[in-house]
């Protein structure tokens, strides 16, 4: 298969889902290697550069894309499979930003206290061991933590002629911030208009679940990536299924029902798969599901919930399309 490479300039850059024109044209199949910048747009490069000074929240989240899916209709399923997530620099950053994050004052969750402090850190990142350094800025303390790369976006535009920010998430997908968006990992998403057009984003070398302080170690990314197209099918909310998982993602608020709508996908999702009636379906995932959170820190929160395939009915999501794309992932050999 051949690799197309998608390396964009920073002119090139979209801040939103919908409303962009088309950047590249590819047919179901294609195999991309995109390049996409970090959050901050590389704007924090030191602790001395403050998100205060060098960020502007209406340009976060840097855009890779659209993409226009060749024979993509409203209604039908976009497939990406994600192969590979390669960090792009050897450093990544983390930010206090004030009044921004699951544990300070914001502008929905309005208090009277000052903001916390304005901070910065920066991850280096050691290739070779395989890890980013946590460098403590107001105390001595020193680690290494593992590399984990994830996207904090993947989507496509919405319905109905909508343009939403790149810091939403929503049925369309967005920002969702789950670090279940790895490698490995195959993405299903709804397609609202033609072609899909779908982007991808926000790089992450790692993020604790909830993304707490409102930023993960923010990196630019190389991701290489497999788009195919099931014709029907479309999913309410986006699905993820990986070697050991079928997962359903929820975004909304309050966080509770971010809970719901991906445990109703789910629940829903296996009843059709396996035959199950669908109060036995209910009844199974109670027992065994887990419902990491992505994220509290967005304009909507969101929940993934995930059952290991294992302890389910044999099930083959899409006609197996997953394993399908494993194997052909595994034919790229080393990228």
């Amino acid at each position: 298969m051949d690799v197309i490479e998608y390396v964009p300039t920073r002119d090139q850059y979209t801040y939103t889902f919908g409303g962009a024109a088309p950047m590249m044209r590819v047919r179901p199949g294609s195999v991309l290697r995109i390049w996409s910048d970090d959050a901050f747009g590389g704007a924090l490069r030191t602790v001395d550069d403050l998100s205060s000074a060098k960020v502007d929240l209406r340009f976060v989240n840097p855009q890779s894309g659209p993409f226009y899916v060749e024979g993509a209709e409203p209604g039908d399923t976009l497939v990406l499979h994600l192969v590979a997530l390669e960090p792009a620099r050897d450093w990544g950053a983390s930010a206090a930003i004030p009044f921004f994050g699951g544990m300070t004052g914001t502008d929905r969750t309005v208090t009277l206290q000052e903001p916390l402090p304005d901070t910065t850190w920066i991850y280096e990142l050691e290739r070779e061991r395989g890890t980013v350094t946590f460098a403590a800025r107001h105390s001595e303390h020193r680690v290494e933590l593992p590399v984990d790369p994830m996207l904090g976006t993947v989507g496509v535009a919405p319905a109905g002629g909508e343009v939403r920010s790149s810091l939403v998430p929503e049925r369309f997908g967005g920002n969702t911030d789950t670090p279940e968006m790895r490698a490995g990992a195959t993405a299903f998403l709804g397609v609202n208009v033609e072609g899909a057009m779908f982007s991808i984003g926000d790089g992450h070398y790692r993020q604790g679940e909830g993304e707490a302080c409102g930023t993960a170690v923010e990196g630019a990314m190389t991701t290489t990536l497999i788009v195919e197209l099931v014709k029907g099918g479309a999913p309410a909310w986006p699905r993820i299924e990986d070697d050991t998982h079928l997962m359903s993602i929820g975004s909304s608020r309050p966080m509770e029902d971010s809970w719901r709508i991906a445990n109703a996908d789910l629940v829903g999702w296996v009843a059709d798969l396996s035959g199950l009636h669908v109060m036995d379906a209910y009844q199974l995932l109670s027992q065994v599901t887990l419902a990491p959170i992505a994220n509290v820190v967005d304009a909507n929160y969101s929940v993934v919930v995930k059952a290991a395939t294992a302890l389910l009915p044999t099930v083959a999501p899409y006609d197996g399309i997953h394993a399908e794309l494993r194997a052909r992932a595994r034919s790229l050999g080393s990228l």
